[in-house]
């Protein structure tokens, strides 16, 4: 699905956060990254969907090279949505209004295509978030603010509104990391119900447990580089670089 080939990201013409990084993410494959901070994981994410853009190297989506000025991003971002360290909602609008915001945006534009009045794809649209919610236990919550849920609540809301524009690829950036240690869990068992759904996840967590039960395969980056790539039974149990061993020997 996705082929990465010697991502090359650099801010300021001086420093060289990614180094050459090349990849392969499979359909339906869940690819967990760890590394210590500040090692360049959250950027190599941003990049995927070019919301930092790449120095140099190739982005492949099915083929198409995101990386080119000419290619429409924004088409292809709806196929790798993300969900962030911070919820990123909007206060002012309820949860349901924050899961319906985007699709109504882009779904409006088919209108005439669909040959349906936009009050038709409105309903739809929330008939979706509504199900989607229903699915993570808050339903019951569709015409609260944000400001009135916990923060665990909160991220649960920020993955159905990333789920609500139908992609193919979900990526994940630390989405526990803001969270009190008791909300971890309820955020991880919708990653795992979503893991099992087949969806192509790329995760970076410094949740071990939930990479090793999780992941299909599981990437180690320092200084800009992939330094070890296995699945999580060589990488945690049998690694092999010397850094791999010190990083595992401090988290687990």
């Amino acid at each position: 699905m996705i082929e990465v080939n010697n991502l090359v990201k650099t801010f300021d013409k001086k420093t060289n956060v990614l180094k050459g990084i090349s990849l392969t993410i499979h359909d339906g494959e869940k690819i967990a990254i760890i590394g210590p901070s500040g090692s360049g994981k959250s950027t190599f994410l941003r990049c995927l969907n070019c919301l930092d853009d790449p120095t140099d190297g190739q982005i492949l989506y099915n083929g198409v090279d995101l990386v080119n000025p000419k290619v429409d991003i924004n088409l292809y971002r709806r196929k790798m949505s993300m969900v962030f360290q911070q919820f990123n909602l909007f206060n002012n609008k309820t949860v349901i209004d924050n899961i319906m915001l985007a699709p109504l945006y882009f779904e409006k534009k088919n209108c005439k295509k669909e040959n349906k009045t936009r009050a038709q794809v409105k309903n739809e649209i929330r008939e979706r978030a509504l199900q989607l919610l229903d699915k993570i236990g808050l339903a019951e919550k569709a015409d609260v603010y944000p400001s009135k849920l916990s923060g665990g609540q909160k991220q649960r809301v920020a993955i159905v509104r990333a789920l609500a524009m139908n992609p193919d690829v979900m990526l994940f950036d630390e989405p526990t990391s803001a969270l009190d240690p008791e909300m971890v869990g309820e955020v991880l068992a919708v990653m795992k119900q979503l893991a099992a759904s087949g969806m192509t996840m790329v995760i970076v967590t410094h949740e071990m447990g939930f990479a090793r039960e999780v992941a299909d395969r599981v990437l180690f980056i320092d200084d800009g580089i992939i330094m070890e790539e296995g699945t999580p039974q060589e990488v945690f149990e049998n690694p092999k670089c010397a850094r791999l061993k010190d990083f595992l020997s401090k988290v687990l």
